[in-house]
């Protein structure tokens, strides 16, 4: 299976239990810097930098359409007088409903600042480097322009899931008003699917788990007679793995994570199998950092900044996404300084340089999924031995207690910033 994890890794991931009770230290650590302090008071002239930033954005700069106030004194430190970066940015979303150019706007308004949208890595993003699936016919659910999204990704030949239900108006069963009041007669030159693309949690739940279900079962041909089950099954290509994640309500909500966990538990129930992925991408997925490298390489080579970019900051809220894929990823920079990490199953991911990254820093913040005040997550990080809090991440990136344990917790994000500053020695 490629699920762009190796067990090597996720093994690897236990020896992080060192990591435990520095929470503590963090926190004691920011309050020795003084309180906050507002904009950027330009002293002598800066380095280059030689670090860059990895950064979440619903529940660390944003809470559904409002921005948290934070994020904008955060970026009132890292933006020069000219209200250009002072050091390379690229924001790292699990949201996928929506094109990158889109998302940069979005952000761009919030956040008061002109963001590319090469700055923006949505979870889909590298399907880009998926080339070998680019030519073929595939099934694509979520919502928004997903067409566009599609072809934008490097798709040629795809087909909505609504699409498939207009071909097949007998296949959508559950909502009794959509049933056809006619027995249509059967398509013959509609064209075979080659896989399936699922880019972001659907608004009709049941209609795309059964058209998905249907396409599977059928080998890609859902309005012919089902013979036998193929398994292997068509190639399925995910990305989005958050179980939940944060708006304006007080609760976390679900997130596409909770679709594909109904997706497979559907499959193994119906077929007595595992359904299984050609790539999962998004938080925690290594190949979605691997991503984010190079764009904030690209980034710093655009700027003129010579110097390497060595180190990695990821700020996130959610521990299972953000925490687990920044210590994920950390651990494959150390196995592949000795010729030990597994490298994930993309075309295209070759870069033209070797890699300068030497470590990826996680940070977890307190205005979004995760909240001190949750018992489970408030043992986690003080240490306590033996408490397992429930698994919120995809299966198949197993349960590593480790990788769960953010190197830094701290309330927002405008400490976050103010702690990696004071680590690589900045003003601001």
């Amino acid at each position: 299976m490629a699920a762009l994890v190796g067990s090597a890794a996720l093994r690897a991931g236990r020896g992080l239990r060192g990591l435990r009770g520095r929470t503590a230290r963090s926190a004691a650590g920011l309050r020795s810097l003084g309180g906050p302090r507002r904009g950027y008071a330009p002293g002598r002239a800066e380095s280059t930098p030689t670090f860059g930033f990895l950064l979440d954005v619903d529940g660390v700069l944003v809470r559904g359409h409002k921005v948290i106030p934070a994020a904008l004194d955060a970026f009132a430190r890292l933006l020069n007088p000219q209200g250009q970066l002072r050091v390379p940015v690229v924001f790292v979303t699990n949201a996928g409903n929506i094109l990158q150019h889109s998302k940069a706007q979005e952000l761009s308004a919030l956040l008061r600042f002109k963001v590319d949208p090469d700055q923006v890595i949505l979870s889909h993003s590298p399907m880009k480097l998926f080339s070998q699936f680019h030519n073929k016919r595939m099934l694509v659910s979520g919502q928004g322009p997903l067409v566009e999204i599609a072809r934008a990704l490097g798709f040629q030949d795809v087909v909505t899931v609504d699409e498939l239900r207009k071909a097949f108006p007998v296949l959508d069963m559950v909502d009794l008003a959509r049933r056809p009041k006619t027995t249509p007669l059967p398509r013959n030159d509609f064209p075979a699917i080659e896989g399936v693309l699922l880019l972001g949690e659907p608004v009709r739940w049941e209609t795309s788990l059964q058209l998905i279900m249907d396409v599977l079962l059928s080998n890609g041909s859902p309005g012919a007679d089902q013979a036998r089950v193929p398994y292997p099954h068509l190639p399925v290509l995910a990305s989005n793995m958050d179980l939940l994640w944060m708006a304006e309500a007080k609760m976390p909500r679900f997130g596409h994570g909770t679709f594909l966990l109904c997706l497979e538990t559907i499959y193994r129930k119906v077929t007595g199998k595992e359904l299984r992925y050609e790539g999962l991408m998004g938080k925690p997925s290594i190949l979605t950092y691997q991503y984010a490298e190079d764009l904030i390489r690209q980034q710093a080579e655009r700027r003129g900044w010579a110097a390497p970019i060595r180190n990695l900051y990821a700020v996130g809220d959610n521990p299972m996404s953000d925490v687990y894929g920044a210590n994920l990823f950390h651990q494959h920079l150390q196995m592949a300084k000795h010729g030990r990490a597994q490298e994930p199953e993309a075309r295209g991911l070759r870069k033209q340089q070797p890699s300068a990254t030497q470590s990826c820093t996680s940070i977890l913040v307190c205005t979004g999924v995760y909240s001190p005040q949750d018992v489970g997550s408030a043992e986690l990080h003080a240490g306590a031995e033996g408490v397992e809090p429930p698994f919120h991440g995809h299966r198949d990136f197993g349960f590593s207690l480790g990788l769960m344990e953010a190197s830094h917790v701290v309330k927002d994000i405008s400490e976050a910033v103010q702690l990696v500053f004071h680590r690589e020695g900045w003003a601001g």
